[in-house]
């Protein structure tokens, strides 16, 4: 006779059926979020050109690695780790003796992907993981007992992780919190700091963070609707853009809605995360984070992130402390572009150490 006593046997539970042919919402796409079980799955995603939900395509990955120039031996730093792709590619020639330290201000991602380099067999002895954001480089480097590095990268603004995931508020697709924050534990998030900003403040930061035409009608509109209730939703605020929009400009193009609701998010985003205050404050301890002769690539996939590594290199060139910069931009080649389109906007600038 059985064991009174025993555990009783888990009933199986059938996965949650849903909708359609293929899962939409992020949370039910379980191959894609499960790569290792379903591999020949995530290929055909891939093969689509798309991004598989949970993860992100390294851009550029032979453009950098040739400015990059690593040898076995060297020391680096990847200080936007994300998901991991530009990591593996560069670990994989720091060796043998080399090291690579990992940087990510995210805390929901940096432990994941430490966690996949480590299952690769990336070990302490070769790759160290430091949660920061890439503006305190100098002070993990001091903390490690560094004085410079071989070779430094960062790939800027957001990854696919943080854009699919509805529960990060990155995206206007899903009725999600509005948040927007790359370190979701640092205040305010985007919903507290719309509370709190004036409609200049908000029109300044609509311009200079995203080039976007209507900035004051946006600014002053959605100050007033947000004075009468908070804007706390993405999908809130998509639609109360859409419908200024058509209240205030009725001859618009309609269709070209949401490439203005995608700026207003783009702004909102780099304000809330001092995006181009941490940018400005990296740039100007970069050169003393490199040994001579030290080679640095940054990708940006905005022009006003891009104008200040322009600035700053080129400007370095004529002071002496860089040797030597590239004069044209470096872009993702056509084939990239049509199997990741999230290249197409990437643009990657190098400079060497005098």
């Amino acid at each position: 006779m059985p064991d009174s006593e025993s555990t009783p046997p888990v009933p199986h539970r059938r996965r949650p059926r849903y909708a359609g042919k293929n899962p939409r919402r992020f949370e039910d796409k379980y191959k894609e979020l499960n790569p290792d079980r379903y591999a020949a799955d995530v290929a055909k995603v891939l093969a689509a050109g798309k991004t598989p939900a949970g993860s992100h395509r390294p851009i550029m990955v032979a453009e950098i690695l040739t400015v990059l120039a690593l040898q076995p031996g060297e020391l680096a730093v990847d200080c936007t780790l994300g998901f991991g792709g530009h990591a593996r590619e560069l670990l994989a020639r720091l060796a043998p003796g080399g090291r690579l330290i990992g940087l990510d201000v995210d805390p929901v991602e940096h432990p994941k992907t430490t966690g996949r380099l480590r299952a690769a067999g990336w070990g302490e002895e070769v790759f160290t993981a430091v949660r920061s954001n890439f503006a305190g480089l100098p002070k993990v480097l001091g903390e490690l007992g560094l004085a410079g590095v071989d070779a430094i990268l960062a790939d800027l603004g957001v990854s696919s992780m943080q854009l699919d995931d509805p529960a990060r508020g990155f995206t206007f697709k899903t009725d999600s919190p509005l948040d927007l924050r790359l370190n979701p534990s640092r205040a305010p998030s985007a919903a507290e700091w719309l509370t709190r900003v004036s409609a200049a403040a908000l029109a300044t930061a609509l311009t200079e963070n995203s080039d976007e035409p209507h900035a004051e009608l946006l600014a002053r509109e959605l100050s007033a609707r947000r004075d009468k209730a908070p804007l706390t939703r993405t999908l809130q605020l998509a639609e109360s853009i859409r419908a200024i929009l058509q209240q205030h400009q009725p001859r618009h193009d309609s269709s070209l809605d949401d490439d203005c609701v995608r700026r207003v998010f783009q702004a909102i985003r780099i304000a809330v995360n001092d995006e181009f205050g941490a940018l400005d404050m990296f740039l100007r301890h970069l050169p003393a984070c490199l040994k001579p002769g030290g080679r640095v690539a940054i990708l940006t996939f905005h022009s006003g992130e891009d104008r200040r590594v322009k600035h700053a290199f080129r400007e370095g060139v004529r002071e002496g402390i860089y040797a030597a910069t590239n004069d044209e931009i470096i872009r993702a080649g056509p084939d990239e572009r049509r199997a990741n389109p999230r290249s197409s906007s990437a643009k990657l600038r190098w400079a060497v150490r005098a």
